[in-house]
């Protein structure tokens, strides 16, 4: 009995070993954040300015603003289009 404690404790030591990334996978999924959070940070900062073009409170959105807001989601969504790639290709490399 206890040997085969043993042995099934072994082997999900080992099974949980296999599953960790290595530090190239960490480092590159990090850079991966890192181009995340860029985005994020810029099509935040194109936003807030987008807002500031547009001074009524009446509820309606300038054209000028409206722009300004797709071309800053556009931004989030290529920086998260690239991040994704990214960790793609460091999950690829742990296989």
């Amino acid at each position: 009995m206890k040997k085969s404690i043993m042995i099934l404790a072994a082997s999900l030591s080992l099974a949980t070993l296999g599953g960790c990334d290595g530090a190239t996978e960490n480092a590159q999924e990090d850079q991966a954040d890192a181009v995340r959070e860029n985005a994020e940070v810029q099509a935040d900062a194109m936003e807030e300015k987008a807002d500031a073009t547009d001074t009524k409170v009446d509820g309606m959105d300038s054209a000028t603003e409206n722009k300004m807001e797709a071309d800053a989601q556009a931004v989030r969504e290529k920086g998260d289009a690239k991040a994704d790639a990214m960790e793609d290709a460091a999950d690829k490399q742990d296989k």
